[in-house]
């Protein structure tokens, strides 16, 4: 559905000057500490599925690139293979990103699903705004399906053709496509990706489709005109981009519905959202929903996998198109596991016990130099639980517009006023009662009032 991309962070670095001094605390609820990890595609093959997640092709490397590669039995691209990133001129292909992530996914044993050829979104300008004859516009469309699916023949294992083609109602959307030539444009698609590549398995996608009502009521009706047309259709997905508490109790009977039509289906952009900061309980919570998900796509026989929408709050589209929500994948912004990541593998049949013990900790802000447009502040995180912590996050909102302009000792990123600060790796560890200390500088105006809480989470 939507790009992947963290939202803007703060820039690092450090400066001093006056004197003020202010402080603000406030114990911290916990995520889950890393342990001896599962290995969700290892579990999920022996079920029968894929559990994948989507990438950024030029972040497949270090950590990131580990995880990616020890972790999932499936990869897709999040944006390198939408039409306005292949083909950005009419005619001159840019192949460098989706090739990355073919490439890696070969040297990694992985699957690829092929995100997507066909959307009303994130078209090149030239097709966006063009005017064609319809004639015109469907030998367009068809030759970048046929163009994409001959580049990557025998690489790809399902390719998703049709993307986000429905209203809410369960109407056909509006888009470049469907004005000019009707629905008839979708199976156009399907025919020329089956010539392009036989052994592939093509998909229509669409979101809020994953329990019953409108929309997966239309998407039905279009699967069996579809599939009553001949046109080549092999599966639907479902893309999943759930908010916490609101998962459709009606997903595994939807799923089942659309199996018995005679097409596999696939949970393929899942992500659960929730509001800011993440506390120890929305944390659990969307363990079981995660779980939930996973466990109703192996329910049904012809579910073929599930994939997260990124797997890590670092590489998470959320944050920058949901303001005040996040923390949406099986990742914190550190590569850590989650709640989430053993709640998939506890459906997948893991058996190698509860989810590490959570710690605690507490955050202090101080402000010590204050002048006419700026400040330096200082943050003292301590361990306040019993147990050693391999890991820190601190948010906060600013109550009087300041911004961070630098900072040290931590990552820090802002979007509006909510600011989160993760610890910097080699400061990460902090000993029961111990402390660690970050800083940042910032700028202001009218006001330098003190933020009215911290909230410090420990892993």
């Amino acid at each position: 559905m939507k790009r992947l991309g963290a939202s803007g962070p703060g820039t690092l670095g450090r400066a001093a000057a006056g004197v003020l001094a202010a402080a603000v605390a406030i114990v911290g609820l916990a995520a889950p500490a890393q342990a001896a990890e599962p290995v969700l595609r290892d579990l999920a093959q022996a079920e029968g599925v894929y559990y994948g997640t989507a990438v950024t092709a030029s972040k497949l490397t270090g950590t990131y690139g580990s995880i990616t590669g020890t972790q999932f039995g499936s990869i897709t691209p999040g944006n390198e293979m939408k039409w306005g990133s292949v083909e950005p001129s009419r005619g001159s292909f840019n192949w460098s990103g989706a090739d990355a992530v073919v490439d890696f996914a070969e040297a990694n044993g992985q699957k690829v699903r092929g995100h997507t050829l066909v959307w009303h979104s994130q078209m090149p300008g030239w097709l966006a705004d063009g005017t064609f004859s319809d004639a015109e516009l469907r030998t367009i469309m068809t030759d970048h399906v046929t163009t994409e699916v001959t580049r990557y023949r025998g690489r790809i294992d399902h390719w998703d053709v049709v993307n986000e083609p429905l209203n809410e109602d369960g109407t056909m959307r509006a888009g470049k496509f469907y004005n000019q030539l009707g629905e008839s444009y979708i199976a156009d698609a399907f025919h020329a990706a089956r010539a392009a590549d036989p052994g592939a398995k093509l998909y229509i996608n669409d979101y809020n489709t994953d329990g019953t009502g409108a929309k997966s009521d239309g998407m039905y009706e279009l699967v069996e005109r579809l599939k009553a047309q001949g046109v080549p259709i092999d599966g639907v997905g479902f893309q999943g981009h759930l908010i916490l508490g609101q998962v459709p109790s009606t997903l595994r009977a939807n799923l089942q519905r659309f199996a018995d039509l005679g097409v596999d289906v696939a949970v393929t952009e899942l992500d659960i959202r929730m509001d800011l900061p993440a506390t120890d309980a929305k944390l659990q919570q969307q363990k079981a929903e995660f779980k939930a998900v996973t466990a109703a796509c192996l329910a049904v026989a012809r579910c073929a996998g599930v994939t997260a929408w990124g797997f890590t709050d670092s590489d998470s589209w959320i944050p920058d198109v949901f303001p005040g929500q996040g923390a949406a994948t099986p990742y914190d912004e550190s590569f850590r596991p989650k709640r989430a990541y053993y709640g998939i593998a506890e459906a997948l049949g893991w058996t190698g016990g509860d989810d590490p013990a959570p710690g605690a900790c507490s955050a202090v802000y101080a402000v010590s130099n204050q002048w006419n447009t700026g400040f330096t502040a200082n943050v003292t995180v301590t361990n306040t639980g019993s147990a050693p912590i391999s890991g820190w996050k601190v948010e906060w909102t600013w109550p009087s517009g300041q911004s961070v302009t630098q900072a040290w000792n931590a990552a820090v990123t802002q979007s509006g006023s909510q600011v989160s600060a993760v610890d910097a790796g080699y400061n990460g560890s902090v000993g029961a009662g111990s402390a660690v200390t970050f800083g940042l500088n910032g700028s202001w105006s009218g006001s330098n009032t003190a933020p009215a809480a911290l909230t410090c989470t420990a892993s």
